[in-house]
């Protein structure tokens, strides 16, 4: 895979473009010298491939809060124009958490997003979702949950995707993986999800898993009051824009909408022109 992938098409073109919403856009991952305030797996993967092969380009259409036709919709046609060499996609998470969403609709809608990426020609990338858990109260979409991995895997195998099954990697069991509001991953969550990613594509890098002490564990009077600061700080907040029907990526746009190219070792945190693609 890593030749393939390394080795620049007949153009000489090696472009990355990534699409999704906050898992992709790199929320949980942050630093505010970057576009949207974030950095992310991707942004790591694209450094990386940089590392391997310089010349890469490489694009970031996700936005936090993006459902599934939203990303079709907005994401799709600007990203076949990039004429990219790999996509990756993460779709449909907001989705199961909507009330009334059809699992079996949306996954129709998922697979017609993926067959036309695929059409391209680039090598395309899926995620399986990792089941995050958070609260008892969330337990209903455990099914959803399922069934969108199942597809995935079928989706993935159907278009010869590379699959990266988020589903199976236990380090996420570890709560320092993730962010404050539970539900997105943590700087050490997006870094270690970039090396999965490089691995499945055959990618040498240099990203290594955060080697710590086991977690240690609360008395029930520190859980309760992470319980109650949870709650107050990213549950009711959620609620309350579900009910002004709002969300946090209204206002933002993608984070590298053009293709940039990627410098092979300083990385992305010092790119301060984006330039276009040849």
């Amino acid at each position: 895979m890593a030749d393939n992938l390394l080795s620049p098409g007949a153009d000489g073109r090696r472009v990355y473009v990534a699409l999704g919403d906050s898992f992709t856009e790199g929320v949980g991952d942050y630093n505010s010298r970057l576009p949207n305030g974030v950095r992310g797996w991707a942004d790591r993967v694209a450094e990386q491939l940089a590392r391997a092969a310089p010349g890469w380009k490489y694009a970031n259409l996700a936005i936090r809060s993006k459902r599934l036709r939203h990303i079709i919709a907005e994401q799709l046609d600007p990203a076949l124009a990039m004429q990219p060499t790999l996509i990756t996609l993460y779709a449909g998470g907001n989705d199961i958490l909507d009330v009334g969403t059809d699992i079996y609709t949306l996954m129709k809608d998922y697979e017609f997003l993926v067959a036309r990426l695929a059409a391209s020609g680039a090598t395309v990338v899926l995620f399986t979702g990792f089941d995050v858990r958070v609260s008892a109260l969330l337990e209903p979409l455990k099914k959803r949950n399922a069934v969108y991995n199942q597809r995935v895997r079928e989706v993935a195998a159907r278009y010869e995707a590379v699959l990266v099954d988020y589903w199976c990697f236990d380090a996420f069991y570890d709560p320092r993986m993730w962010d404050s509001d539970r539900l997105h991953m943590s700087k050490a969550g997006h870094k270690y999800l970039a090396g999965q990613v490089l691995n499945q594509l055959g990618v040498p890098h240099k990203v290594k898993p955060k080697d710590w002490a086991p977690p240690a564990k609360l008395g029930l009077r520190d859980w309760e009051r992470r319980q109650r600061r949870w709650v107050r700080d990213w549950v009711l907040p959620l609620f309350a824009r579900k009910l002004r029907g709002v969300t946090l990526g209204d206002e933002l746009s993608p984070r590298w909408p053009e293709p940039v190219r990627v410098p092979p070792k300083a990385g992305l945190k010092k790119l301060t022109a984006r330039i276009p693609a040849d």
